[in-house]
């Protein structure tokens, strides 16, 4: 993983500190360039530089990629800076590219690969069906033409990097019917159409990422040859699905990310002294917001570790974990920053001066969140999985490898054709299972009384839960499309989100305290104090009985956010060295 280290190592040097106001890739640039809503032409020459692009094409065909969790790692310094060119200049490559990279022809992937090695973007029109937050309901059709390949005709208003992209990544209307089979993949290449028969449609505004492009494109009898067909014809919601599953394990490493940097805001604002020698931090409700956000970040990368080494160690089980991944951490985050927004008071709004960064993003973690599909979508695609699970998996299923959980160590190649749509177990919900038995039996010498039977007492509440869960969804029938998509099915599908995430703390957790994790944050991650704590706030949003608060774990958990704070470190699990 030291490769990993060195090249996500590498770009937060280049990019030097966020906080340095004679830094013209810091804050006061950024914030200038997200006023105006411009692109920060420094930022892009160092990604230029840097060979972004190469992190998001298979190591096969030139690229970098090898690795999700990898991937993951290294979008995290360009997204605590800027999500607008995070998203605008790579990530959103990737979303396009990952159609071609799991169905396309070597042709096909050979021709996306060339496009991002030589520093040419790719962007994708997809479907309202799979793209949960369109601004308007619009598509493209591709009819069969004379003498063969297809006419494609209709416009989408709303497309990132529309005009910027040489090649186009096209969600197609093929079949008049409704159903699955209804729409196509097209591969296209702009500088290959004729003239004049797809042109750019005016640029929208957007509150959030406000230097991002989003344009639209508007095609009239355009001719498309047969060659540029994705896979097979009516396939596209299906490769629509299977891209999501990759896609969505990233979502809460660039939500994280930006959330990071609203965290860093918040804590200098409340560590700075007043004339009086006091400050914000003497308060207790900002010592909560503090440590509740910091505790949100770490189980939001929980998360992201299990969605994104889960496509190579469990890709028949991932599909639940990619979902809840994608659905739960711009959720907490959200509410972590409303909270947050309070501390700072009047400051949260913000747009110049020392706390600005915390107003943009808040602003771009919607649109940074649900670029590729809305909550609803991904809570669909959870829903399901469990009436089998629930019959089938918990308490049944042996829990997940130890590998899952580790923050560095090697990992079968990645196959992104491979990951199933869904799960045939739940093997993270049984590492929630294997823990409580774990914990009930052992005692953890060295550790805080406090911590530890906070930690099995809360530990058990979520077993406890979980046999809820089963007995709920044991009831829903095989083919009872009705009650999955009951305003009561998508809340227990919420709470089943939340149990997962515990799940994956304690894994985490597990891992450390073995000594296998290998982590840089030391032993804060062997400390039982962070999962008693994260666990205490996750059975308090599922409403669960509580244990006296743990007091003596949230100090705890507090006193590493200002260690962090002033030892420049980030606020994830790895708790790197920032410019």
């Amino acid at each position: 993983m030291e490769v990993c280290e060195d090249r996500a190592d590498a770009l937060e040097r280049a990019f030097g500190p966020l906080d340095d106001p004679d830094n013209p890739l810091g804050q006061d640039a950024i914030l200038a360039a997200d006023g105006s809503g411009s692109v920060l032409a420094g930022a892009e020459e160092v990604l230029d530089a840097y060979g972004f692009n190469a992190e998001f094409v298979p190591e096969e065909l030139g690229g970098r990629l090898s690795r999700m969790d990898t991937l993951g790692r290294v979008l995290r310094p360009v997204f605590r800076r800027d999500a607008s060119v995070g998203f605008g200049y790579g990530l959103n490559c990737f979303f396009a590219a990952a159609p071609v990279w799991i169905a396309g022809d070597d042709a096909q992937r050979a021709e996306v690969a060339g496009h991002l090695l030589e520093g040419r973007r790719v962007a994708v029109a997809r479907h309202e069906v799979a793209h949960g937050n369109d601004f308007v309901r619009e598509e493209f059709t591709a009819r069969p033409a004379d003498g063969g390949g297809f006419l494609l005709n209709g416009s989408k208003a709303v497309i990132a990097n529309a005009s910027r992209a040489d090649g186009l990544v096209v969600f197609a209307r093929t079949s008049g019917g409704g159903g699955g089979r209804s729409h196509s993949v097209l591969l296209l290449d702009r500088g290959k159409l004729p003239e004049g028969r797809l042109t750019d449609l005016a640029r929208r505004s957007t509150n959030g990422m406000r230097s991002a492009e989003f344009g639209g494109l508007r095609a009239v009898d355009c001719p498309v040859p047969r060659e540029a067909l994705v896979g097979a014809l009516g396939e596209g919601y299906e490769l629509s699905l299977r891209s999501s599953l990759a896609i969505r394990g990233l979502i809460p490493s660039i939500v994280l990310a930006g959330a990071d940097t609203a965290l860093r805001t918040v804590a200098r604002f409340a560590v700075r002294r007043r004339a009086d020698g006091r400050s914000s931090l003497d308060v207790q409700h900002v010592r909560d917001v503090l440590t509740g956000a910091f505790l949100d970040l770490l189980l939001s990368d929980c998360l992201a570790l299990v969605a994104t080494r889960g496509l190579h160690l469990l890709p028949q089980q991932t599909s639940a974990y990619a979902a809840a991944a994608a659905y739960l951490a711009p959720k907490i985050t959200a509410e972590s920053m409303d909270e947050m927004s309070a501390v700072l008071g009047e400051e949260s709004f913000a747009e110049d001066g020392a706390y600005a960064m915390f107003q943009k993003q808040l602003r771009d973690l919607p649109v940074t969140s649900l670029g590729h599909a809305g909550s609803a979508g991904r809570q669909v695609s959870i829903l399901p999985q469990l009436p089998f699970f629930a019959r089938h998996a918990w308490f049944a299923d042996a829990e997940a490898p130890a590998g899952l959980f580790r923050l560095h160590g090697d990992l079968p190649p990645l196959d992104p054709a491979r990951p199933a749509l869904l799960g045939d177990s739940d093997p993270l919900a049984a590492t929630l299972v294997a823990t409580d038995g774990l914990l009930g039996s052992a005692d953890l010498p060295g550790d805080t009384p406090e911590c530890r039977g906070a930690l099995r007492h809360l530990t058990r509440a979520l077993v406890t839960e979980l046999g809820e869960l089963r007995e709920a969804f044991a009831g829903i029938e095989p083919g009872d499309r009705a009650s999955l998509v009951a305003p009561r099915s998508f809340a227990l599908a919420d709470r089943y989100a939340l149990v997962l995430a515990a799940a994956a703390c304690l894994g985490v957790w597990r891992e450390q305290r073995s000594g296998a994790g290998g982590t840089g944050a030391g032993g804060f991650l062997a400390d039982p104090a962070w999962p008693a704590a994260a666990l205490y706030r996750l059975c308090r949003r599922l409403g669960l009985p509580l244990p006296d608060r743990p007091a003596v774990c949230e100090r705890r958990v507090l006193s590493e956010v200002l260690a962090r704070l002033h030892g420049r470190r980030s606020y994830d699990l790895y708790g790197t060295a920032l410019a």
